[in-house]
C-alpha cells in the first residue's frame, strides 16, 4: 500500500493551489502553472534561475511580504502573490514568436 502524500493549500494570485507538503514556493508555482513569478522592467516573463537565492528572480509576495520563492517553504493557507499581469500569463511566447 503506498502511503499517502501530505498536501498543503496555497492560495496564488487568489485561487487555492494544492501541492505536496514540503515543497518550495517555486516548485510549487512550477508544478501548479507556469512557473512564473514576475515581469522586468521591460515586460519580459520571468521565472526562477538559480534555485538558491542568488539571481533574485523569484520574488514574490508571501503572506503581503516580498521573499525568494525558492528559499521559502509551502505552509498550509500561505498567501502568493506574483507581480506577472494575469492577462499576460496567457502568452509567454518568445519576442518575435507567433504564439
Amino acid at each position: 500500500m503506498t502511503p499517502a502524500i501530505a498536501t498543503v493549500t496555497l492560495v496564488v494570485d487568489g485561487r487555492p493551489v494544492a501541492v505536496e507538503a514540503g515543497l518550495s514556493v517555486a516548485a510549487a508555482l512550477a508544478r501548479a502553472g507556469d512557473g512564473i513569478t514576475r515581469t522586468s522592467v521591460s515586460g519580459m516573463a520571468r521565472a526562477p534561475l538559480c534555485g538558491m537565492g542568488v539571481c533574485q528572480e523569484c520574488r514574490v509576495d508571501i503572506d503581503g511580504r516580498r521573499m525568494l520563492a525558492c528559499q521559502t517553504v509551502c505552509r498550509d493557507g500561505m498567501a502568493v502573490t506574483t507581480r506577472m499581469p494575469h492577462p499576460a500569463r496567457q502568452s509567454h511566447h518568445l519576442p518575435g514568436t507567433t504564439p
